[in-house]
């Protein structure tokens, strides 16, 4: 995958831990300059960062609340003036809040609409412009295997992702020919956040997967920087399931004891 993304900028959103981490640096491997978009975390960004700068690649972090149509437009424009262009949006950034359905509050589902929903249909609406504005460009959203199949407590995260998915397609339809738009939808990830939940997170959800484990980060990133090339110049309104084959039976583990506490005060 070596310079498979020499020359192209790309915007990851939520890239100061996890998977959006993960793609910040897989990214840059391929030789994209990556802009890291983090919400409180800069610390983690300033890591995402380092690892890509001792690897030789480029990378500059950039704060905003995606959720927030100002910030992320704000964003975009700082992008462009830092780096001169835009090429590629990653909306990676992700709310959970994970709950039995008659406990999600408004705060629950507004945490999770805005950011799961609202920051990459107003943040793509303005990467957009600025990608036409020099021949165009791709989006990438990263959706989650809970759009397809259903998962216990994942009510308004499911709704979300849905949505992200619906979004996908019409914006393929509606910025073709010179914008590309797919989704990439993974599976239980390896996180310490999934692992947080649950002690046995990995090994439980490894047992209903039919690959025989869960995903590591590092799973996605192959995947993206297709996506993200040239490769796929033909390409567009596509969900990408990476998930050994869990869809194929969509089995859940028990997660009545998981803890979801945390989650739903994350930063």
């Amino acid at each position: 995958m070596e310079n498979k993304l020499s020359g192209k900028v790309v915007l990851v959103t939520g890239a100061s831990k996890g998977i959006g981490q993960g793609l910040a640096v897989g990214l840059a491997a391929a030789g994209a300059s990556i802009a890291v978009n983090y919400k409180t975390d800069d610390a983690g960004a300033g890591i995402t960062c380092d690892r890509i700068h001792r690897s030789g690649g480029n990378a500059e972090a950039f704060q905003a609340d995606i959720g927030s149509k100002t910030e992320f437009e704000r964003m975009i424009d700082d992008v462009g003036t830092q780096f001169g262009s835009l090429d590629v949006l990653v909306n990676n950034a992700a709310r959970t809040r994970f709950a039995p359905f008659y406990e999600i509050t408004e705060e629950d589902f507004d945490d999770v609409v805005n950011t799961n929903l609202r920051g990459p249909f107003f943040g793509s609406a303005c990467a957009a412009q600025k990608m036409s504005e020099t021949g165009g460009g791709c989006i990438i959203n990263i959706s989650s295997i809970a759009a397809k199949m259903m998962i216990p407590y994942h009510s308004a995260y499911t709704m979300a992702k849905g949505g992200l998915e619906a979004l996908t397609r019409q914006l393929a339809y509606e910025l073709a020919p010179s914008i590309r738009v797919n989704a990439i939808a993974p599976t239980a990830t390896s996180t310490d956040r999934n692992k947080g939940y649950d002690p046995d997170y990995e090994e439980k959800w490894a047992r209903i997967t039919p690959a025989g484990r869960v995903a590591q980060v590092e799973d996605y990133v192959g995947p993206c920087v297709f996506l993200a090339s040239d490769d796929a110049g033909l390409v567009t309104g596509q969900i990408l399931y990476v998930d050994g084959g869990w869809t194929l039976q969509a089995l859940t583990p028990d997660m009545s004891t998981s803890d979801f506490s945390k989650d739903r005060h994350r930063d």
